[in-house]
């Protein structure tokens, strides 16, 4: 099984440790571009990461295995499904396509400007944004972002350094990495999700606060999907990936 991290997180921060061997899961981690110990790939896309996914999975022998995308993860891993690279997708917690006209006037105003900025100049937004981004600033805007419920588990002594040690080695090639993730999430994703035909479960917390996750925690994604579950927790929060593994990795596999 794949699993593509939030943003900046390097492979370090996996999730469901205590669940993989019942299953006789292979959980593998993939880094993108710039972030961690990948090497940086300018000008890359969404399509692209699909492609290189694939030949991945190519070179190793392993045939179509399921994904699962947490956060900023998600359009990377919606993107290999709408190529048919993998055979199943999760999405957790995940990133919507946000220029989607349905949820014009219902943003976060900081969020429209971002997007609104990308639109009109992504390079130059990505150079500008990468000035400041940091692992720091990144992990006080996460904690800022998240509800109490989060905040609890993001910051709990078992988890914390964890948390904070990925951060660290996703921008340990600098920002530009992650601000090319950026970009290429709240940007129009260049394929059609209606079109996906594998299966995709989406799952969201009740209690996840993040602006920049989904503005109605999937339904409208899971309405455009026309292979999607939605799961919508009353008891989670945006950290559903590591309160629930188990559900989620049963539920894929």
């Amino acid at each position: 099984m794949l699993f593509f991290s939030g943003a900046a997180m390097s492979r370090w921060l996996g999730f469901g440790g205590d669940v993989v061997t019942e299953p006789g899961i292979r959980l593998i981690s993939l880094e993108r571009p710039g972030i961690g110990a990948s090497d940086p790939a300018p000008g890359r896309t969404l399509d692209g990461w699909a492609a290189d996914v694939e030949a991945f999975l190519r070179a190793g022998g392993l045939g179509e295995v399921p994904v699962v995308g947490f956060s900023q993860g998600a359009p990377f891993a919606l993107a290999c499904a709408a190529a048919g690279v993998v055979r199943a997708a999760a999405v957790v917690a995940g990133q919507d396509e946000l220029t989607d006209p349905a949820f014009s006037g219902r943003l976060d105003p900081h969020l429209e400007g971002m997007l609104k900025a990308i639109g009109a100049d992504p390079e130059g937004f990505a150079a500008s944004f990468a000035e400041n981004a940091d692992a720091e600033g990144m992990w006080q805007l996460i904690v800022s972002m998240s509800s109490d419920l989060d905040r609890a588990v993001y910051t709990d002594p078992a988890f914390e350094g964890h948390y904070r040690r990925a951060l660290a080695e996703g921008f340990s090639q600098g920002a530009a990495g992650y601000t090319r993730d950026l970009v290429l999430a709240m940007s129009p994703w260049p394929f059609d999700v209606a079109g996906i035909t594998v299966p995709v479960d989406l799952w969201y917390g009740a209690h996840d606060t993040s602006t920049v996750h989904s503005p109605d925690h999937g339904a409208t994604l899971a309405r455009r999907i026309p292979t999607a579950r939605r799961h919508l927790l009353p008891e989670a929060g945006g950290s559903v990936l590591w309160t629930h593994a188990r559900e989620i990795l049963t539920a894929l596999t």
